[in-house]
């Protein structure tokens, strides 16, 4: 697999240390005979191993990794702008640490990214096939109809932590604690493209769910509100073309 683009796969994680070792070996399966990539393990303040454990992992393989460690919890999406803005790749894949998203669709997302010519471009995954329980699908059903009515994203999943994007992307960002769920909305707020993937899902094997039907719920509502404001008030400039002058 060639490239020009230098990938860093940034995976948010808090106590997942009996997932982590799985899923970097996948990665580093699929990305093997890639020409540059790296992984970048950010555990948002674990009071277990998931650090050592994904270290550990990654020099047995010979994988590339970075590994960075909150003092204590953040969040999710403050996990991620760590991670991103420590990653040293241009392009930038984000992941889950709980091994529901699999990494033998990275390539998928790969060849999509490839057809899009603007600066600016998300390619969001969309689980269409959720292991999930049955609430959690009624939570997610209810947030994305109720989020793709008022922010016309374009995109029925935004949950879905796996996605593509250029790192200079994310950096024009506004962002916020919650920000990963509105990544799509977001890049098209300063004019950028968004494509949808249709991905795998699988079982979580380990652990448990870091979420629940309060950060799903109201907090999501204020999130929605905060998010459509942003939107509203955001501009894009376009540079006019100037004709040439001579010097002098």
């Amino acid at each position: 697999m060639e490239s020009n683009h230098f990938l860093s796969v940034v995976i948010p994680a808090k106590d997942e240390q009996e997932n982590i070792s799985r899923l970097i070996a996948e990665i580093y399966y699929v990305l093997s005979n890639y020409d540059h990539f790296e992984v970048v393990i950010v555990d948002d303040g674990s009071s277990g191993c998931t650090l050592r454990t994904a270290a550990s992992t990654a020099h047995d393989l010979g994988c590339p990794i970075q590994v960075v460690r909150h003092a204590t919890s953040v969040g999710q999406s403050m996990a991620l702008q760590t991670g991103i803005r420590q990653a040293r790749g241009d392009l930038i894949i984000t992941m889950d640490g709980d091994g529901q998203n699999d990494p033998s669709d990275i390539p998928l997302l790969l060849d999509r990214a490839s057809a899009h010519q603007g600066q600016d471009f998300c390619i969001a995954g969309y689980r269409r096939n959720r292991k999930d329980t049955a609430w959690k699908r009624f939570q997610s059903r209810v947030a994305n109809r109720v989020r793709a009515a008022l922010l016309h994203d374009g995109v029925p999943d935004t949950g879905c932590g796996l996605k593509l994007f250029p790192k200079t992307t994310f950096l024009k960002l506004p962002w916020f604690n919650h920000g990963h769920r509105f990544i799509p909305a977001l890049v098209r707020g300063i004019g950028g493209e968004i494509d949808v993937v249709e991905v795998n899902h699988r079982n979580r094997l380990q652990g448990n769910s870091k979420y629940n039907a309060w950060n799903r719920g109201w907090a999501g509502l204020l999130d929605l509100a905060g998010v459509m404001w942003l939107l509203h008030r955001t501009r894009v400039a376009q540079i006019a073309e100037l004709p040439e002058t001579e010097p002098g």
